[in-house]
């Protein structure tokens, strides 16, 4: 699933190429993603032009001149902003059609992706307004992870992919900022010391602008804007390199499950 520097990865690449451009056309191939696609949003969109590329989260926003586009890769999700015309290949689901010869096509295998438009605050959609604070955001710092892990037995990895207490930070993310803070993934959230949530906030910060800096993770489906794959993966220390030597220590890695996603850590470095 792409994770936040993928979905960041993405932004940037969308915002080269279509700020300021005008919306000519959508053509939707399958209304069927995660909700259904609205059929009048092909007539709402013709004409509005692409005023800022945002990110709330996993979820991309497209401010226009009289809203805001709200779409979500899903599981497998890429959006590739192509020329016009292009041959549609398998799993492409919309093409968002841009004044000057360009098309914002969004492919996605699995359909669990979303398009949604509202004329609101989008902060206020009913997908976003509940959303805990993000990594990069003023609000999560050491002492706001500190405050939230004091009466949780739950595993610190389970706090971080809890995305009513943060949001963004994903399972390849969460399991190489532990290693980089040297906290097992497995020990219980309340009983990280203040010390410990200030070095696990600037790991988990400085992971994703890693990833970010390197267009991402690539494990399956993800590619950028650009059709090439994000190539963090070849960075990544610890994550699906189970029985590898630890790049630090060369202890073996191990690997383990916690809430039904792998878990990866080296029993030296993180203790």
């Amino acid at each position: 699933m792409p994770e936040l520097p993928e979905v960041e990865t993405t932004r940037r690449g969308i915002e080269r190429a279509v700020l300021g451009r005008r919306i000519t056309a959508l053509a939707l191939y399958d209304r069927r993603l995660r909700w259904p696609v609205d059929a009048s949003l092909p007539a709402t969109l013709a004409g509005q032009r692409i005023l800022e590329v945002g990110r709330r989260a996993k979820y991309l926003l497209l401010r226009l001149d009289h809203g805001t586009l709200i779409a979500h890769l899903g599981m497998s999700g890429s959006l590739r902003v192509l020329p016009q015309p292009t041959a549609r290949a398998a799993h492409d689901q919309f093409d968002l059609a841009l004044a000057g010869g360009l098309t914002l096509r969004f492919n996605d295998p699995r359909r669990f992706g979303s398009l949604h438009y509202t004329a609101e605050d989008p902060a206020q959609h009913r997908l976003l307004r509940h959303l805990a604070p993000e990594p990069f955001a003023d609000a999560f710092d050491a002492d706001y992870l500190y405050r939230i892990t004091r009466a949780r037995r739950a595993a610190i990895k389970q706090v971080l992919l809890n995305g009513r207490l943060v949001t963004g930070v994903g399972n390849i993310y969460a399991s190489e900022a532990l290693f980089r803070a040297r906290i097992n993934p497995r020990r219980a959230a309340r009983r990280l010391s203040a010390r410990d949530c200030a070095r696990l906030v600037r790991a988990i910060r400085a992971v994703l602008n890693m990833a970010i800096r390197a267009g991402g993770t690539t494990l399956r489906d993800y590619v950028g804007t650009d059709g090439n794959p994000g190539y963090f993966r070849q960075k990544l220390y610890v994550y699906e390199r189970a029985g590898r030597p630890c790049r630090v220590c060369r202890t073996p890695v191990r690997k383990l499950t916690q809430g039904q996603r792998s878990s990866y850590y080296c029993p030296h470095c993180q203790p």
